[in-house]
């Protein structure tokens, strides 16, 4: 994938999560760059409440877009958000 035209990603995320885990590399394997951060740090968790309202993990952005959920529902969602489809 170009990574010219691809919107900036953000997952916020915690270290013991499956679908976080699943999420960062399938990511990693469409070759997509994403930062991360993560929610075991309450000023980030603060900060992705605050953002997006949820609390859950994986949180994941595109550009403008929230998703929260697990992977198997975040990921068609990402497919047609990320031009994948």
């Amino acid at each position: 994938m170009n990574q010219a035209n691809t919107p900036r990603i953000l997952i916020y995320s915690t270290p013991t999560c499956p679908d976080c885990r699943a999420l960062k590399e399938w990511l990693s394997q469409q070759g997509i760059a994403f930062e991360e951060r993560d929610l075991t740090d309450p000023k980030i968790s603060a900060e992705a409440k605050s953002r997006t309202g949820v609390r859950v993990a994986p949180i994941t952005i595109v550009g403008d877009e929230v998703f929260y959920g697990t992977f198997a529902s975040q990921k068609p969602r990402l497919m047609k958000a990320l031009g994948l489809q």
